[in-house]
């Protein structure tokens, strides 16, 4: 159903009342919410804000006429993810958005599966902008990390660990079948449908990595693209165990060709991958219990051997691969391609 309310109506109906309820409650970071030109935030001296933003565009990022509330989830959830990555508390966020037409109903389910996200995580809707326009939606999320425990991408050195966290390659198998490009029987596509559209951020692995790891980030186009990210800002080379990919029994019912390829660049993961010394396993074995978040020892970091870092993927016979065949384990994801 389509209704002709207009921008401040509609703020007002679907996004303040859900803002006013979480900032009702104490938090004294936010000063001051939805409702005038600037949100203030207040840091205080211990802590840095962490600022992240993603924008997600319909037909680039999701389906046309994907599920509102599935959407209102996987737009925050796929930032808070970039916080966890850095070991942020999630403080607050802000939403632009170009809708096509004012569809309440639309925006009823939207809001619904964005303010679940917000309330699961104490991250408030603090400001934003509505306009009119193809769908388009991009968040702004605020963290706080304490000075100095940031988990940055440029901390591997030569021998770390290289972990990840929960499973790998599902969001691509789910979208693989959505696309018609293999079969999944109804049961095995709803085991994994949520990895694809209600993505889970690592919030509390990235707090408890403080002072752990040495860097990371979140896998957003696939692991071993995302992880190159890891050694060109630490300037290092990465060996990495193509059957210790941690993937689920779903994925392991593929064959093994589409295993490797969806746990190693599927995309969609938001998982955390990241790097630590080999004397802080006991200490991760200790989070993963804690969390019961399954975390799996994926490879090493390696002195950098040429003029560029690379990634060194051994395959189950204990194989280096060729560079041909790596080149489609090491695809990501492109938003220009």
């Amino acid at each position: 159903m389509h209704s002709q309310l207009g921008e401040f109506e509609l703020i007002q109906r679907f996004f303040k009342t859900g803002s006013e309820a979480m900032l009702s409650s104490k938090n004294p970071t936010i000063l001051l919410g939805i409702g005038d030109d600037c949100a203030l935030i207040k840091p205080n001296s211990e802590e840095a804000i962490a600022i992240t933003s993603d924008m997600l565009v319909e037909g680039r990022h999701f389906f046309a006429k994907a599920n509102p509330q599935w959407l209102g989830h996987k737009a925050l959830a796929v930032n808070l993810s970039d916080l966890a990555a850095m070991g942020a508390r999630p403080i607050g966020f802000t939403l632009a958005i170009a809708l096509p037409q004012v569809d309440s109903s639309w925006l009823e389910a939207f809001s619904k599966g964005l303010f679940a996200v917000a309330q699961q995580y104490s991250c408030p809707l603090i400001g934003g902008d509505t306009t009119a326009g193809p769908l388009n939606i991009c968040i702004t999320a605020f963290g706080a990390i304490p000075h100095g425990a940031a988990l940055k991408r440029s901390g591997a050195i030569a021998e770390d660990d290289i972990w990840v966290s929960g499973s790998v390659g599902d969001a691509r198998l789910a979208l693989a079948a959505l696309q018609h490009e293999l079969n999944l029987s109804q049961t095995d596509f709803q085991t994994i449908e949520a990895r694809l559209h209600q993505p889970t951020p690592r919030i509390e692995l990235g707090i408890a990595l403080r002072g752990v790891a040495t860097a990371a980030l979140d896998i957003s186009d696939g692991l071993l693209g995302d992880l190159n990210h890891i050694l060109r800002q630490s300037q290092v080379d990465a060996e990495i165990f193509l059957d210790q990919l941690p993937k689920s029994s779903t994925l392991q019912r593929q064959s093994e060709a589409i295993q490797n390829q969806f746990s190693a660049c599927g995309g969609d993961d938001y998982e955390i991958c990241f790097t630590a010394a080999s004397n802080r396993r006991d200490v991760i074995n200790d989070i993963s219990k804690r969390l019961a978040l399954p975390i799996t020892q994926i490879g090493k970091i390696k002195n950098m051997q040429s003029l560029k870092p690379t990634i060194h993927i051994i395959d189950r016979n204990g194989t280096t691969l060729s560079a041909s065949d790596t080149e489609i384990l090491l695809k990501s994801f492109d938003h220009f391609a």
